[in-house]
């Protein structure tokens, strides 16, 4: 498998994102394949220094980089040569993709343009999402979209629900997933009319198991195995959940200091396992779902776990045929898929 990585994406790149590079390669296969796409010199530097000779290591010449502060789309036309551009490239089928799946943890927007652009979409798709795969007590949630499409349609969200549950279905094994649709009270008149427009549009679908809305207290409670939302509420229900993790972590440390220091070793471990189970950087990427080939979008602060995590995940969701079950699944559905203008 090739797997291209924009090692100039994020808030610590590029050392954390090629160190990341480095421990993934115990995880891949001798006939694997690692893009670095990104300067060459300081690629080639950075590997020399560490007396990498690797083979699977392939370096991906890009001498432009795109800023967490850039414009998105004016970033991806007046950039062709930033390593984000160059790496969807890669990932773009053509006669045949360089790449099998491609991998970025610098400014969403630009992947989202630069994927779009460079790779297309998937037949039948009117707007890909961010599909983030959220940890829970009660088993995994897929939360799609969170942060592509901040100002979604009906259809595009109707779209996400089917998306969503094709990898609940295929990645995670979840036999029957059930969808839900993120709103501010369960009561069936609650909610704008983006939110009612969609439910309609979901329950009508065929084969969906639709659970009903999801208030954001419920989002951890099992109650939906997908849970489908526009970019900015999914965005900002993301991040907050990982700064509560974080303070209730360290609220429950420093309680514990404060009563009896000694607590602190025998509960070390049960704190361990539960603050691994909620740290992103133990799950790291996650798809933008509907573009041809496999995108994976990375958190802007990763780290280098967060990286090799990331591409273990990169290998896991294009062996599991993803894409090949949304064409399928989107094509039962005739009515969104005629929505989808130029998908093609």
């Amino acid at each position: 498998m090739r797997i291209a990585v924009d090692v100039m994406g994020g808030d610590h790149a590029p050392d954390s994102i090629l160190k990341g590079c480095l421990l993934a390669l115990a995880d891949l296969e001798p006939d694997d394949r690692l893009l670095l796409v990104g300067p060459e010199p300081l690629i080639r530097d950075f590997l020399d220094e560490r007396g990498v000779t690797d083979p699977r290591v392939v370096i991906e010449h890009a001498p432009d980089v795109i800023s967490m502060d850039d414009s998105p789309a004016k970033a991806v036309r007046g950039k062709p040569n930033s390593s984000i551009v160059r790496m969807s490239w890669l990932g773009a089928e053509r006669s045949g993709p360089m790449a099998d799946v491609v991998l970025s943890a610098g400014n969403t927007g630009a992947c989202v343009s630069a994927a779009i652009m460079q790779m297309k979409r998937l037949p039948h798709v009117i707007r890909p999402g961010i599909a983030v795969t959220v940890p829970s007590f009660h088993g995994p949630v897929v939360m799609i979209d969170a942060g592509a499409n901040p100002e979604p349609k009906p259809s595009h969200l109707a779209q996400y629900a089917l998306m969503g549950e094709t990898l609940a279905r295929q990645l995670l094994k979840i036999e029957y997933p059930r969808v839900g649709v993120m709103n501010i009270g369960s009561e069936e008149a609650k909610g704008t009319d983006l939110i009612r427009e969609t439910r309609d549009l979901i329950t009508a679908l065929p084969g969906i198991n639709y659970v009903g809305y999801v208030e954001g207290r419920d989002f951890f409670e099992g109650v939906a195995d997908v849970v489908v939302t526009d970019g900015l509420v999914g965005n900002t229900v993301l991040k907050a959940a990982e700064g509560l993790a974080k303070s209730m972590f360290k609220a429950i440390i420093a309680e514990l200091m404060e009563m009896d220091v000694s607590l602190i070793t025998p509960m070390e471990e049960v704190i361990t396992r539960i603050y691994k189970k909620n740290d992103y950087h133990e799950h790291g990427g996650a798809p933008l779902l509907g573009v041809r080939g496999a995108c994976f979008i990375a958190h802007g602060s990763s780290e280098a776990r967060t990286i090799r995590a990331a591409i273990r995940n990169c290998r896991d969701f294009v062996k599991a045929g993803v894409n090949e079950a949304i064409v399928q699944r989107l094509a039962e559905v005739p009515a969104l898929a005629g929505a989808a203008p130029g998908a093609e």
